[in-house]
């Protein structure tokens, strides 16, 4: 069986209320692949929120989990129209409808999004690093590349492998160790089958990220120093409205 990350599962509920108890079974279909032998079909019965017993295609039986389920796992392993039924039911439910779940997936893509920022660089030679982060894109395959001043870097370039996100999408990680120099342009650029030409993302290296938050407090406080002030003002005026300034005998 697959990593838990690329397990995926269809659920089918059914309930039964008897005298304010709950009973119910729940049928569902692990699997990584449209391949039968790739398919675990769980069948587990419950009572008051507690599994009593389950039948699992992988084990090919009922197994218990409670003195009363274990009892009941027994009795439908001696009954060999319930093993068929079961075995029946892992391709009658699980296989026509993981098809068509695959079918929906794989024929379908998620464009990228790309951002762009830089960090200290991990050794001597250079004074920069930057990174590029792109993320949510559907399928895994991907290419990710830099250029400056328009011609591809090949050197000093390392990358991640596709990320899972643990919801169908993927990231990566793209890093370039580089010394900067006046004017010179930076891209990252992606290329994806949801993608009808490369993206081209260019690193605005205006001002660091750290500045940029210094510039934004600092407006922030002029801001509202502007705002108090004036307040300050119109509360002044209004106070002293109509009353004369100079002492009168």
């Amino acid at each position: 069986m697959a990593s838990l990350a690329r397990v995926i599962g269809l659920l089918f509920l059914t309930f039964y209320v008897a005298d304010g108890y709950l009973w119910h079974l729940e049928s569902f279909c692990v699997f990584n692949s449209t391949d039968l032998n790739n398919i675990e079909y769980i069948e587990s019965y419950f009572y008051n929120k507690l599994e009593l017993f389950r039948f699992s295609s992988t084990l090919d039986k009922y197994i218990g989990y409670t003195e009363f389920g274990i009892k009941q796992a027994e009795a439908f392993n001696a009954n060999p129209d319930y093993i068929a039924n079961a075995r029946h039911s892992k391709e009658l439910y699980c296989l026509h409808n993981i098809k068509n779940e695959y079918e929906a997936a794989l024929t379908k893509s998620v464009k990228p999004y790309v951002r762009i920022h830089s960090e200290s660089s991990p050794d001597d030679r250079h004074t920069a690093m930057l990174v590029c982060i792109v993320y949510d894109f559907y399928p895994k395959h991907i290419r990710v590349t830099w250029q400056r001043d328009g011609q591809e870097v090949t050197s000093e370039v390392t990358s991640t492998d596709e990320l899972r996100d643990g919801d169908w999408y993927y990231q990566i990680h793209s890093h370039l160790v580089y010394t900067p120099k006046s004017g010179e342009k930076i891209t990252c650029v992606v290329e994806h089958v949801s993608l009808d030409t490369p993206l081209h993302v260019d690193w605005n290296p205006s001002l660091p990220e750290s500045e940029k938050n210094k510039l934004a407090i600092g407006a922030s406080g002029l801001t509202l120093g502007v705002v108090l002030s004036l307040g300050g003002f119109l509360y002044y005026r209004k106070k002293y409205r109509g009353r004369s300034l100079v002492p009168t005998d």
